[in-house]
């Protein structure tokens, strides 16, 4: 009998780890510990409530994000002297607005055409140098420029072009009496209307705004630009292809950063600073925005070698928002962002710069980590998982390899983003600086990866076992394969730090 109830014992023990159940000295010592730990947090939970109520401070319900520093609006004025590149789409462009050789889709009025790309890329710009070109001035008999920003205001967009058809102020706040007068000024013209800065992902929104355009003379058109893939679908003709603009090439990059930060065409003059110039270009990895930030940080320290090198050493991320125009644009991307999509995008951050992936690969890590919640019980969350990507693709947060058209890859300045709004809750082992790694890992860290090869990934669990640090996450990118071993480094650390 006592033979039985020791091998019964035995099996139970088997069956479920002695760290699981709630009998064990150390399972009883961890659950005092937490209770302490909730006691204590309810007890700052009460005494800040308190304080809330005796300072009369009130709860804010208001769905409008937190005001944010302005950015000034765009105009159609632009330095010719200062643009560097885009030839080639700027030609494009040209011809399907200026050719005699054109579809009869060109006579659509209006013909729409958007030009798509992230933050920072050059949209706005592309679309000053058509505005203002010579073929462009001689073709069309009225132009008008609207700043749209984040702010859709039908009312007040019609209200921006009438004022910019008419050069004359306008008082009118109905939306009716603006959009009567402004299609009487369109009567048969051929315009030119440019809507820069479209985030309204509104179809009803665009109709009612384009309805008085529909009075103009044929090949009347206007361009819009915007990040957002969804907002060149609604606004354009199926018939015109959208214009998505890439990274700039480095030889134009180069001439706008001397332009800015030596007021000249090159380095001839300071052959001293070429070496770190250019390196600094490369890090901007074809963003003009970003090297126009560089080049105007540079520009106040008197070409002394020593200080560009403090600039080199730090990262464009570092620059302060009064400084820096490229942080408050890609930031502005982000809180733009749904909050589901926000989290799914900060998870990002542990994915290594330059590192190409697959759809299904980060969807599968998003699911493993809970990201992905679907609201009706017959939505398949992998499927939910592919939206997700998809509407942060075309945002322009992930953007197609070159070298694969099945992989993607994040820029790098957008994988300085996704790191800044992960803080320290995310950790990659390449950026560990100096010899002991232990004392690099953050206390918050939950989410860890590393880029290595196939022969060290027991090694990289040494980081973590002298530390006191909770990773559940721990991506090890080799190629294009991504392993993730949640489960082992939840226990691992479990055990480490509790049953001792």
């Amino acid at each position: 009998m006592a033979c039985e109830s020791q091998a019964s014992a035995s099996m139970v023990q088997n069956l479920v780890p002695a760290c699981f159940t709630c009998l064990t000295p150390s399972a009883v010592k961890i659950k005092f510990r937490l209770e302490s730990k909730i006691e204590k947090i309810n007890t700052r939970f009460n005494d800040l409530m308190t304080q809330k109520d005796q300072l009369n401070l009130k709860e804010n319900v208001s769905l409008r994000p937190n005001k944010r520093r302005e950015r000034p609006p765009s105009t159609s004025v632009v330095t010719k002297g200062h643009i560097y590149g885009r030839e080639e789409v700027t030609r494009a462009i040209l011809q399907l607005l200026v050719s005699e050789k054109h579809s009869d889709a060109m006579n659509k009025v209006p013909n729409v055409i958007p030009i798509i790309g992230m933050g920072g890329i050059g949209k706005t710009t592309l679309a000053q140098m058509v505005y203002n070109h010579k073929k462009v001035e001689s073709f069309f008999e009225l132009k008008a420029w609207a700043c749209v920003s984040e702010d859709f205001d039908v009312a007040a967009v019609t209200k921006t072009i009438l004022q910019s058809l008419t050069s004359e102020n306008c008082d009118d706040k109905d939306l009716n009496l603006l959009q009567v007068k402004l299609k009487e000024k369109l009567l048969g013209k051929r315009f030119l209307v440019i809507l820069d800065d479209v985030w309204n992902e509104n179809y009803n929104d665009w109709t009612l705004l384009r309805a008085p355009f529909e009075a103009g003379a044929p090949r009347s058109s206007i361009i819009v630009t915007t990040r957002i893939q969804k907002v060149s679908s609604l606004m354009r003709n199926k018939e015109v292809e959208p214009f998505q603009l890439g990274e700039l090439s480095n030889e134009a990059c180069l001439s706008i950063f001397t332009q800015h930060a030596l007021d000249a065409k090159d380095f001839s003059a300071h052959p001293n600073l070429k070496d770190i110039g250019e390196e600094l270009v490369r890090r901007c990895k074809g963003l003009p925005l970003a090297v126009k930030t560089m080049g105007g940080v540079l520009r106040s320290k008197n070409e002394d070698r020593n200080e560009w090198e403090k600039v080199l050493k730090n990262k464009i991320w570092d620059i302060s928002v009064e400084e820096s125009g490229i942080v408050p644009a890609l930031m502005l991307s982000y809180h733009h962002l749904p909050s589901h999509l926000k989290r799914c995008f900060a998870y990002c951050s542990i994915l290594p710069k330059d590192y190409e992936f697959e759809e299904k690969e980060v969807v599968l890590l998003w699911m493993a980590e809970g990201l992905i919640q679907p609201l009706q019980d017959e939505e398949e969350m992998e499927d939910l998982g592919f939206e997700y990507f998809r509407s942060l693709l075309s945002r322009s947060f992930f953007q197609q390899s070159r070298i694969n058209e099945s992989q993607f890859v994040m820029h790098d300045l957008i994988n300085d983003l996704a790191q800044s709004v992960a803080s320290d809750t995310c950790f990659r082992m390449e950026d560990g600086v100096g010899g002991n790694m232990h004392e690099n890992i953050p206390i918050k860290a939950r989410h860890s990866s590393y880029l290595g090869s196939k022969f060290d990934v027991t090694k990289k669990f040494e980081v973590f076992q002298n530390s006191q640090v909770y990773v559940h996450s721990y991506l090890s990118c080799y190629q294009i394969q991504v392993i993730a071993i949640w489960l082992i480094m939840f226990l691992l650390n479990w055990f480490q730090h509790y049953i001792v």
